[in-house]
């Protein structure tokens, strides 16, 4: 038996479609060969991972179809009835389980990059805000001076809270593109850090994701029922994490006097 037949019929093995006597021999071939021992554990952590990650979904009747009809060509005009049932299943499996493999990697490859390009694009943001005449549009401590400045521009009035007697104080606001749209970015200090609030409406489900660090700055980011906040700054996770708690807690006092 060689490597790339083992590699053929893994698969099939870890489905319990092999026939009894290729069962045994790919058996005593694994226990021996720690190359293909190995490439039989990827496959099955891999199955774990997408197991774990994806919901259950039955192959639509089209896929089905399609791979049957691959199968059929693939052995070729003539020799369909003359293929022995387990060899068909046994291609039938491999050819199913790369189908599934494929999806299912494509799922999770695409999930991560939209997670990855929006931590990207809030970190550039607030990067490009440090730069001279960057930081605001409009320049106040005053939230009933920032607030009203967003009238006309967003298609939301964001809430604007003013933290200065807890050593967060308000310094002005901007517009910002982020996800796909135009956002508001809120600026607070923190003695000589910048910290940017970066909020609009939500559109999935409540909850937080932990920190992120990248190239020195942190990031923090959670959806309310209204809103999706990310807060960047260089300050100390802990006093971010602070100020985070105050955001919150003032968009809670807030909801409830509505």
């Amino acid at each position: 038996m060689t490597h790339p037949d083992v590699e053929a019929q893994v698969d099939a093995y870890l489905d319990g479609e092999l026939a009894a006597m290729d069962t045994v021999e790919l058996e005593a071939h694994l226990a021996g060969c720690a190359s293909c021992g190995r490439f039989r554990d990827d496959r099955l952590a891999l199955r774990t991972a997408i197991a774990a990650q994806l919901p259950r979904t039955e192959a639509p009747e089209a896929l089905r179809g399609r791979v049957r009809a691959a199968v059929r060509k693939a052995a070729g005009p003539g020799r369909t009835h003359r293929l022995a049932p387990p060899m068909a299943r046994r291609w039938l499996a491999l050819a199913a389980s790369l189908a599934i493999v494929a999806a299912g990697s494509w799922r999770l490859a695409t999930a991560h990059t939209a997670s990855e390009i929006l931590t990207d694009e809030v970190l550039a943001s607030h990067v490009r805000s440090l730069m001279p005449g960057h930081l605001s549009d409009v320049l106040s401590t005053d939230q009933h001076t920032v607030k009203p400045w967003f009238n006309g521009k967003l298609d939301f009035s964001p809430p604007v809270h003013d933290f200065a007697g807890r050593g967060y104080p308000l310094l002005g606001g901007r517009l910002d593109y982020l996800n796909g749209r135009p956002v508001a970015a809120l600026v607070y200090g923190r003695r000589q850090h910048l910290i940017n609030v970066f909020l609009w409406p939500a559109t999935g489900s409540s909850g937080g994701g932990a920190p992120l660090v990248r190239h020195g700055y942190y990031l923090l980011h959670w959806t309310t029922p209204e809103y999706t906040y990310w807060v960047a700054s260089d300050l100390g996770l802990s006093e971010l994490t602070t100020f985070a708690g105050l955001l919150q807690l003032g968009d809670s006092a807030a909801a409830s006097g509505r």
